[in-house]
């Protein structure tokens, strides 16, 4: 009787590994610290937020239609960005899915294509294929307010790098109509973190 028991609690085991929420991963040399600023969470258009689930319900490809956090500015450091994105519906195109906001406006923007294709929204270079629905993609970007620097990596892996200038930044995500874009997308976030140098 002991033995069926034992196996029991493996199998048990293993399923509490395989839906635990992601480790944190973080990408370059560190010493890391871990840090939760505060957000804000924006609705406009036909877009709604439900936690960390971003839902845009409308086609119409004009207007502001966006469902994100916009997270508190930082002007200093190196600061670190992660998360866990999966669509779960996307009969729209062109939606941005993570940005970094500067002093200027839009600093950078990462958006996905219906079909999986990842791309930054400035200058139009693909980052990645495959981000279909269903399927989990992790998202870090390294930004260095000192030289500008700013380095964006998909599943572990530096896709984009770009400089700037300095001032305040901010980090936001969720699901956000670009402009040449539409709806319905419905993007799931998790495992979001941030950390500072």
């Amino acid at each position: 009787m002991k033995r069926p028991v034992a196996l029991i609690g493996a199998v048990v085991a293993a399923l509490v590994l395989t839906t635990a929420a992601p480790a944190a991963a973080v990408v370059e040399a560190g010493p890391w610290t871990s840090y939760s600023p505060s957000f804000n969470v924006q609705e406009r258009g036909c877009g709604s937020v439900n936690g960390l689930t971003f839902v845009l319900t409308c086609s119409t490809a004009s207007g502001d239609q966006r469902a994100e956090r916009r997270y508190a500015t930082y002007s200093s450091g190196v600061r670190q960005f992660e998360g866990y994105f999966r669509i779960t519906s996307m009969p729209g195109t062109r939606i941005s899915l993570k940005q970094t906001f500067g002093p200027d406006g839009p600093f950078f923007m990462l958006a996905v294509e219906r079909g999986g294709r990842l791309y930054a929204v400035h200058g139009g270079d693909t980052l990645a294929t495959g981000a279909t629905v269903g399927t989990t993609v992790r998202v870090n970007t390294v930004h260095n307010t000192g030289n500008g620097a700013h380095r964006t990596y998909i599943n572990g892996s530096n896709r984009h790098s770009q400089t700037g200038g300095s001032g305040g930044y901010y980090d936001k995500f969720g699901a956000y109509r670009t402009s040449s874009g539409q709806g319905p997308a419905t993007v799931v976030w998790s495992g979001v973190q941030f950390w500072r140098r």
